[in-house]
């Protein structure tokens, strides 16, 4: 009678072994390759915007305009490179 109840307890702990690793998700390795476990599928994705193409706005701001005159309202502003008025551009050799 007694090794009846033992293989009847160590059968029923083997269930809930086997039950425990089967219930945690852990990865498992078919050929070996890791396959996750199909809890990931519950989880939704995780987004990320894209990065300005200048991440630095105000420094970016101050480059293309280092003395301000476009927030103060200024008409026009020579672009980048413009040579002052007065100043011939340089002619080519």
């Amino acid at each position: 009678m007694r090794t009846a109840k033992r293989v009847l307890l160590r059968g029923l702990l083997g269930v809930a072994a086997a039950g425990a690793v089967v219930a945690t998700g852990c990865q498992t390795r078919l050929g070996g390759v890791p396959y996750p476990t199909p809890h990931y599928l519950q989880h939704y994705p995780t987004y990320f915007a894209p990065d300005p193409a200048f991440p630095l706005q105000r420094e970016r701001d101050s480059m293309i305009d280092p003395t301000g005159e476009i927030r103060r309202g200024a008409a026009t502003v020579p672009a980048l490179g413009a040579p002052p008025e007065g100043v011939a551009p340089p002619t080519p050799r």
